[in-house]
């Protein structure tokens, strides 16, 4: 996992240090020493994650950190504060600032570290709906991103998961009136209860006497339905490895026991203000384009869309020296198929295997239909090696698995012919990529067909 992290200190040295910690896990550090310059950095620049120094003179770290949440062309960028001050009524005004998250000097690596991803991972999803969001002009998009998503019109809808009587009981206390607190006291049950229900934070004490909480945030993640919704660990004294090992399973925060109660509720309204905000990009994408830009027929999005998104696509792995690749299918002899079955025959080859076609990319992968019976997958930091090898996977998948038309269920057997092609260093195009993925399927469709062509220049 690569990333552009930002180092905001007065102090050289400090500066050096941090620099040193992140080269070495291969991130990309830029540097500022002061507010106004950092300011600029994220403005300018494509900044993943600040690390900022609090105590600086002029403008302390509090002011940098309110002004880039401020403004909608940064609120997104995760920001975590960094300084000696340790105690909680710091933290919460760092929290209360905005900062995503708040570290005490001097910093444990593996903490950090583990922070950085977890942010990093959480600043890819973001930049992935907004980026697709802004790919149409019209969704209001500046309009999205102004509102102020740490309102409290509303209290958020939170699950505790605690066996501990009296840890539940604190904890409904400090939440009343702020949040609307559901509790399981069985980890299992605990475990469906958030499958079933719309909550946009979980809580899970550490503090089980038979059962690995972090079992739990593992299931959690590994579910659709609960993939994006914010856990916050309840940790106590010296669980700082248990810790660690929860952010690098995808854990949003967690908290020390004896919890803070001002350190609790603003912590928590940060995941909320930042669950609200990736909630109202992908709803946005999805009600506003979704018809200008998604095939009918099979629900993936179509040519118009392809053709101002993959440009975006195309120069931001350029900038960033990240591969891309891209393949273009094409259902073999399909004429065949329409002329045995009819169109409505066809057009249920074309959903099946648009299904199938989606279940086999990820979910940052980008799949259209081009037209007619061709298809184009769309892949970021993917080299060709590995997109021949998805391409062959999705090869297998259809021919493997004959095709159901008509009401008696008849199946037909269908094979795919697929082209791909990757970004080549130096000078290149979106047209010329394009080309060589079309030639790669041409010389797959002259070569007898079912099977994958990757083009290497």
């Amino acid at each position: 996992m690569t990333a552009r992290i930002l180092v905001v200190d007065d102090i050289p040295a400090n500066v050096r240090l941090l620099e040193v910690r992140l080269l070495a896990e291969y991130f990309e550090v830029l540097t500022a020493t002061n507010g106004p310059d950092a300011i600029e950095t994220c403005e300018n620049g494509k900044v993943d994650v600040v690390l900022l120094d609090v105590m600086m003179p002029d403008m302390d770290g509090f002011e940098v950190c309110r002004r880039l949440k401020s403004d909608p062309a940064t609120s997104h960028i995760p920001v975590v504060m960094i300084t000696a001050l340790d105690q909680v009524s710091d933290r919460v005004r760092g929290l209360e600032a905005g900062a995503d998250d708040f570290l005490t000097k001097p910093v444990n690596d593996l903490q950090l570290m583990t922070r950085v991803k977890s942010l990093v991972r959480l600043k890819s999803l973001t930049d992935e709906l907004r980026l697709r969001a802004s790919t149409t002009r019209n969704i209001g998009i500046e309009e999205l991103l102004s509102r102020n998503f740490a309102s409290e019109d509303t209290a958020p809808k939170v699950l505790l998961i605690d066996e501990r009587k009296s840890s539940v009981e604190r904890i409904q206390k400090m939440l009343r009136d702020r949040a609307d607190l559901d509790v399981s006291g069985d980890p299992h049950a605990g475990f469906f209860q958030a499958a079933e229900t719309s909550y946009e934070c979980v809580m899970i004490s550490t503090a089980f006497a038979d059962f690995d909480p972090l079992r739990l945030c593992s299931q959690l993640r590994s579910l659709d339905r609960t993939r994006f919704v914010p856990i916050i660990l309840l940790a106590d004294e010296g669980e700082e490895e248990r810790i660690i090992r929860g952010l690098e399973l995808g854990i949003n925060d967690y908290l020390m026991r004896p919890i803070d109660q001002q350190e609790l509720t603003a912590r928590l309204r940060t995941q909320v203000r930042r669950k609200r905000y990736n909630d109202q990009l992908r709803a946005s994408v999805t009600q506003t384009i979704e018809m200008a830009v998604t095939d009918g027929l099979t629900g993936l999005h179509n040519r118009r869309y392809l053709d101002s998104h993959l440009q975006t696509l195309f120069d931001r792995a350029v900038a960033r020296r990240r591969p891309l690749s891209v393949m273009i299918t094409d259902l073999d002899r399909f004429k065949s198929i329409n002329d045995a079955h009819g169109h409505d025959g066809g057009d249920e080859v074309l959903r099946e295997f648009a299904r199938r076609l989606r279940k086999n990319v990820r979910g940052i992968d980008l799949a259209c239909r081009f037209g007619g019976e061709e298809f184009v997958v769309v892949m970021p930091d993917t080299d060709g090696a590995v997109a021949e090898k998805v391409a062959e996977r999705i090869r297998a998948e259809i021919a493997q698995k004959p095709f159901a038309i008509g009401a008696d269920g008849k199946t037909i057997e269908v094979t795919v012919s697929v082209g791909v092609s990757s970004v080549l260093k130096g000078v290149d195009t979106v047209a010329a990529l394009m080309k060589r993925a079309d030639l790669a399927l041409y010389e797959a469709k002259s070569g007898g067909r079912n099977r994958v062509v990757a083009k290497a220049a």
